[in-house]
């Protein structure tokens, strides 16, 4: 693994694979980019594969207040990987980023695959949107009153799969906690919109051929979601993977590696 200077922030990143086609991937939140690994190992012969772990997470920098928006941030690491158009893959905050650099640079994205994006802010006005947070406010009482690992019991059991909280081994529960400020600081990218990717034509403007993936068991915010996106982007598709939740790259890596090659490869 490399640790290098990526849009001025130190940013941890890996190389995998044998194929011809690039391809960045783009984890989701309190993770690194090895939450990707059962789906890299999958797709070695097909892609040239590059994983950096977000600001705060993995190997990379603590990000501070000082860096500014973590999303915009994340967004404009992403980019400097991306040498001419480029295949993106995302899970969950990692999928909210790669549609983050679809809008702000175009000419840098080819294909994406977004699995689950956590863009909240497109399901604006829906019902979904409504219970999605009224259920979230736990989490953010939670951290007001300085309960680190409270405010991490209810966002993993509510986001992090079938698995629960209390039965995750020591060390990634401890990790988790460490960085659960993340999640607050990423809501004025995905819930506040600071990209402001909502506007009227920009996603419309990006042209890029995406798949949104999403379970048969995602949660009702994610399925609106992708309805919002899916109305916005001329090139978008949908597709469910009976039986997955949140976390299908790691409960489906196989569906998912599937939908990953056909997209990007057809």
């Amino acid at each position: 693994m490399t640790r290098e200077l990526r849009a001025g922030f130190p940013t941890a990143h890996a190389r995998y694979g044998s194929g011809a086609r690039k391809a960045l991937f783009l984890h989701c939140s309190l993770a690194s980019h090895r939450a990707w690994m059962p789906v890299i190992k999958l797709l070695h012969d097909d892609l040239d594969m590059t994983a950096f772990d977000l600001p705060g997470h993995g190997r990379s920098g603590d990000w501070t207040e000082d860096d500014g928006d973590i999303h915009g941030l994340s967004a404009r690491i992403a980019a400097s990987f991306c040498d001419g158009p480029t295949d993106i893959v995302g899970h969950s905050f990692g999928a909210a980023v790669g549609l983050r650099l679809a809008v702000e640079r175009p000419d840098l994205v080819r294909r994406m695959v977004l699995v689950e994006p956590v863009f909240f802010a497109a399901a604006r006005g829906t019902g979904a949107h409504a219970r999605h947070r009224e259920q979230f406010e736990p989490v953010t009482d939670a951290l007001a009153r300085g309960d680190r690992e409270q405010a991490t019991r209810v966002f993993s059991n509510m986001w992090g799969g079938a698995r629960d909280f209390d039965d995750l081994p020591t060390a990634q529960r401890r990790a988790m906690i460490d960085r659960i400020h993340l999640i607050a600081a990423s809501s004025p990218g995905i819930e506040g919109d600071s990209g402001d990717l909502m506007a009227d034509g920009r996603l419309a403007a990006t042209h890029v051929p995406t798949l949104l993936v999403s379970g048969t068991g995602s949660a009702p915010i994610i399925h609106a979601i992708h309805d919002s996106l899916r109305t916005r982007m001329p090139q978008a598709a949908t597709q469910r993977i009976d039986g997955a939740g949140h976390m299908a790259p790691l409960t489906h890596p196989e569906t998912v590696a599937d939908l990953i090659r056909a997209h990007l490869l057809d």
